[in-house]
C-alpha cells in the first residue's frame, strides 16, 4: 500500500526571524503554513547577541504580527547608547540612550521566542532538513528532506538563510566573501568579572575601529558582554588558527592588534569560553530574479548583507510581514501576491545592500573611525 505524499498548501523552509515572522502574519489572517527547520528543537543553538529593531521596518512587521506590545516589553532599557572609540582609547562619541531613539534594543533570542509562542501549535517541524526542491508544474513543487521523507507544496518560501537550498529554483547566485572575517567572544558577568571591559563597552554598543581592524561588542541584557573583533583580511585567515585551542587562537588574534590600547585588547585576553570564527558572506547588491511560480525568497536568502548597517534581520521580519499581508489579501491569486511583494523587496533590499557595503568601508578605512563619526553625526545640531 502506498502512503500518500504529505502535502501543504504553504510550506516556509527556516524558522529564522523572517519565517516566524511570516507564519505568524499568515496565522493571523487565518491562513495556515507549515514551517520546516533543520534544528532539532528550539533551543538546539544560541541564537546570537542583540538587536536594533528598526522603526520603518522591523517594528512595522512586529505590529503586523500583532506582537508590538510584547516586543517593547523585551527591550532593553538603555541599549541605545552607543560609544566611537579609536585604537588607541580615545573615546571619539559617547551618547547615552534617551529612550528617544527609533532603534530600541532587544535580544535575539528572546524576539525569537516571543514569535514562536505567538504561533499555533504543530507549526514547526524541527528536526526537517530540506535537501532539495524541484518543480511539479503549475507552481506546484516537491520537497526531499534528509530523513528521507517528502511532501508537496502550492506555495514554497525559502527563508533558510545564506546557504538556502530554496534559491536554486529562482537564481544561480552564491553568497562570497565580503572581505571581512569576524571572531565572536564573550564575556559574562561583565561589571562583576570584567569591570575594565564594562566601562570600556558601555551601557550599550561600542565602535572601537582603526583602518581594517574594529572591535564591534554590545553589553547584553544578562550583563555579560557579546563583542565581535573584526578583521578586514583575506578568506584565508580564520582557516591559519586553531580555533580549538582558545590560548593559541588568542594570541592569533591579539597579534593582529599590536599596537592596540590595552583596554581594548584585554576584551580578548579576558574572554571566556571558545573563540567563534565567523566569516562574513554576501549576495551581489542588488540581487532578483524573474518570477518562478510557486516559490519565492525572504531574508539572507534573498539578499544576504554584512551587518554593517543593522538591516538584515529588519528586512527579513520586514519580507515576512509583507509576504503574509499580500498573500493574505489576494486568496486564490498566489502569484499575483508574489510579483507584489517581490516589486516592493526588491529595490528596498538593494537600498540596504548598498548602504552595508558603504559602511563596511566606513569602519575600516584608512581613517577610521572618522567616517564612522560622520555618520553618527551628520544632520545633528552644533
Amino acid at each position: 500500500m502506498t502512503t500518500p505524499v504529505p502535502h501543504h498548501p504553504v510550506a516556509i523552509v527556516g524558522a529564522g526571524l523572517g519565517g516566524l515572522t511570516l507564519a505568524r502574519v499568515l496565522a493571523v489572517h487565518g491562513v495556515h503554513a507549515a514551517v520546516f527547520d533543520l534544528d532539532p528543537h528550539p533551543d538546539a543553538r544560541a541564537q546570537g547577541g542583540m538587536l536594533d529593531i528598526h522603526e520603518e521596518s522591523g517594528q512595522t512587521a512586529l505590529r503586523a504580527a500583532g506582537l508590538y506590545d510584547g516586543f517593547r516589553a523585551i527591550v532593553h532599557p538603555g541599549g541605545q547608547a552607543t560609544r566611537v572609540l579609536d585604537r588607541h582609547g580615545v573615546v571619539r562619541l559617547d551618547e547615552e540612550d534617551d529612550e528617544s531613539g527609533g532603534r530600541p534594543e532587544v535580544d535575539r533570542g528572546h524576539l525569537r521566542s516571543l514569535l514562536l509562542g505567538a504561533l499555533p501549535p504543530g507549526t514547526i517541524r524541527w528536526g526537517t532538513k530540506v535537501t532539495e526542491a524541484r518543480p511539479l508544474g503549475d507552481g506546484r513543487h516537491e520537497v526531499h528532506l534528509a530523513e528521507g521523507g517528502v511532501f508537496t507544496t502550492d506555495l514554497l518560501v525559502g527563508a533558510d538563510g545564506a546557504w538556502s537550498r530554496i534559491r536554486p529554483l529562482v537564481s544561480p547566485a552564491t553568497p562570497t566573501y565580503a572581505g571581512v572575517s569576524f571572531v565572536e567572544i564573550d564575556l559574562p558577568e561583565a561589571d562583576l568579572r570584567h569591570p575594565g571591559g564594562a566601562a570600556v563597552v558601555g551601557k550599550g554598543m561600542l565602535l572601537a575601529l582603526g583602518p581594517d581592524r574594529g572591535f564591534l561588542a554590545h553589553r547584553e541584557t544578562d550583563g555579560s558582554l557579546h563583542v565581535y573583533v573584526a578583521l578586514r583580511t583575506g578568506p584565508g585567515w580564520l582557516g591559519g588558527v586553531d580555533f580549538a585551542d582558545t590560548a593559541a587562537a588568542k594570541d592569533a588574534v591579539l597579534a593582529e592588534f599590536p599596537d592596540w590600547a590595552p583596554e581594548l585588547r584585554a576584551l580578548v585576553t579576558e574572554a571566556e569560553g571558545a573563540l567563534v570564527p565567523r566569516t562574513i558572506n554576501v549576495l551581489p547588491v542588488g540581487h532578483r530574479w524573474d518570477r518562478v511560480p510557486g516559490v519565492t525568497l525572504l531574508g539572507d536568502a534573498a539578499h544576504l548583507m554584512s551587518p554593517f548597517a543593522g538591516e538584515g534581520a529588519n528586512l527579513a521580519m520586514l519580507d515576512g510581514a509583507e509576504l503574509g499581508q499580500a498573500i493574505a489579501a489576494a486568496p486564490g491569486d498566489v502569484e499575483g501576491a508574489l510579483t507584489r511583494y517581490e516589486a516592493a523587496m526588491f529595490p528596498r533590499a538593494e537600498a540596504a545592500a548598498a548602504e552595508s557595503a558603504t559602511s563596511l568601508e566606513l569602519c575600516f578605512g584608512a581613517d577610521a573611525p572618522e567616517g564612522m563619526l560622520a555618520l553618527f553625526t551628520a544632520g545633528q545640531p552644533g
